[in-house]
């Protein structure tokens, strides 16, 4: 890792090497994968209330727990299995979040069928190209925009749960459809280079 990087990282991810990692190689990539987008979604959705490093260092737990985050999988999850998971003392044992999963793989199966591509219905949000910000500080980023309402309201109307605003803004943050690395940082510049739909 160059010291330029070091340097000049985003803040919010000091102090952590498993928080410095997923800065400098996943945060604000641009993600059109319709299985990578369903992971994120449930995963901001168990951080609601939470720290998102609270969920990162469990995010291997929930891979085994989440089957993957197999959505066939997970929408046939029954009552026995949602109460193994709150159980599970490896995953953040919520039950409403856990039965989130299932409503949430659900909805997803049911956009894929539909219309075949959840990556299309989640980039549709920022006209399919990523927002490039251009913020000097953390206090300048916002915790919801009105691209976020809308997502929130969309998701929710199609049967997602636990897809608040705020929510979906994290969403958006990290898979890339904003650019919110400060432009100190040296990933914000490497996220605009991979910007370009292909």
């Amino acid at each position: 890792m160059t010291k330029d990087i070091e340097d000049n990282r985003c803040g919010w991810c000091h102090g952590d090497s498993l928080y410095i990692a997923y800065h400098d190689q996943e945060w604000g990539v641009p993600n059109r994968s319709d299985e990578s987008l369903f992971e994120f979604l449930l995963l901001e959705g168990v951080q609601a209330g939470l720290s998102w490093i609270t969920v990162l260092r469990r995010r291997e737990a929930y891979r085994l727990a989440y089957d993957e985050f197999d959505a066939q999988s997970i929408a046939a999850w029954t009552e026995r299995k949602v109460n193994k998971l709150l159980q599970d003392e490896s995953i953040i044992r919520n039950r409403l979040k856990v039965e989130s999963a299932i409503k949430n793989a659900r909805a997803y199966l049911q956009i894929k069928e539909t219309q075949g591509s959840f990556s299309d219905y989640l980039w549709q949000f920022v006209d399919g190209q990523p927002r490039q910000n251009r913020y000097q500080s953390v206090a300048e980023i916002p915790a919801t925009t009105a691209e976020s309402e809308v997502m929130s309201k969309t998701l929710k109307k199609a049967g997602f749960t636990f897809v608040g605003p705020t929510i979906c803004y994290a969403h958006m943050q990290a898979t890339g459809m904003v650019n919110d690395h400060l432009v100190t940082c040296p990933r914000h510049d490497a996220c605009r280079r991979l910007a370009t739909k292909p």
